[in-house]
């Protein structure tokens, strides 16, 4: 993996053959992954940020611009981005914290996820600002918007709030649900893949069904997917919470909303 550093005016399944998924993912996250990507710097104003750019395998198909969750950019974000890459399409995982804030206390991720959540025009700056970056980079212009967590919010931040032009289609795993205070939904014109966990303990069912309202009131196109006994990061390969049926299902319908978006 190599790094290399550039500058951003403010206004930027490792197989190719991912048929066989669920082998795939045990493999995955059984340790066997080495990045393709490379970590890249940029700069949005005085401030310096670090993505992780995965181009895709042969031609490319479209990007998919990855969001972290409350830790930051790691291995985690890294790898799916490299899956990403390896069915063909361009994957860019932004930065909202910053170069080298990866925080690792429970307290530490909640005050930068804090800061974010009430600083919500930070949020979408840095959010368009990384995809104007990695499309300075050579990357697709149609983009589809995922994240996880943390990441899964600011997709619905960036569905609302129209931050992505040409975007295809979105998609929040295990992600935060509610509505901020002044904002509301329309029909962000690109469908929506929710990816939920029955089990989980930090965003509830009434949450789900509260969103579901929320985009039938406007007309948006949207699928909600729940996982029975799934709980809260059910994707998060080698943690207590990974669920592996709840993980392949979820990344299948994520293929087939790349299927149909591209």
């Amino acid at each position: 993996m190599t790094r290399k550093t550039l500058s951003l005016l403010p206004a930027s399944l490792l197989a190719a053959g991912l048929a066989a998924q669920g082998p795939a993912l045990a493999d995955n996250h059984g340790g066997s992954w080495e990045p393709s990507g490379e970590d890249i710097g940029y700069e949005v104003g005085n401030e310096t940020f670090e993505g992780y750019l995965s181009p895709a395998e042969g031609e490319s198909r479209g990007t998919v611009l990855v969001i972290h969750d409350w830790d930051g950019i790691d291995d985690y974000e890294r790898q799916r981005a490299d899956m990403i890459a390896a069915m063909g399409f361009d994957a860019f995982a932004v930065d909202l914290y910053g170069e080298g804030n990866r925080p690792q206390e429970t307290g530490a991720k909640k005050a930068e996820t804090q800061r974010l959540y009430q600083d919500r025009e930070r949020m979408q700056t840095l959010t368009r600002a990384g995809l104007e970056f990695a499309r300075q980079q050579g990357v697709a212009e149609e983009t589809v918007v995922m994240g996880y967590c943390f990441g899964g919010a600011v997709v619905l931040e960036a569905a609302r709030n129209g931050l992505v032009d040409q975007a295809r289609g979105f998609a929040t795993f295990h992600g935060g649900l509610g509505t901020p205070e002044g904002q509301s939904w329309s029909d962000p014109g690109a469908p929506i893949l929710i990816a939920h966990g029955g089990a989980d303990s930090m965003i509830s069912m009434n949450d789900v069904a509260t969103l579901s309202g929320e985009l039938e009131d406007v007309g948006a196109t949207y699928t909600i997917e729940v996982y029975s006994g799934a709980p809260h990061a059910f994707t998060v390969f080698g943690t207590g919470a990974y669920q592996e049926r709840a993980d392949q299902q979820s990344w299948t319908a994520f293929t087939e909303l790349l299927d149909q978006a591209f």
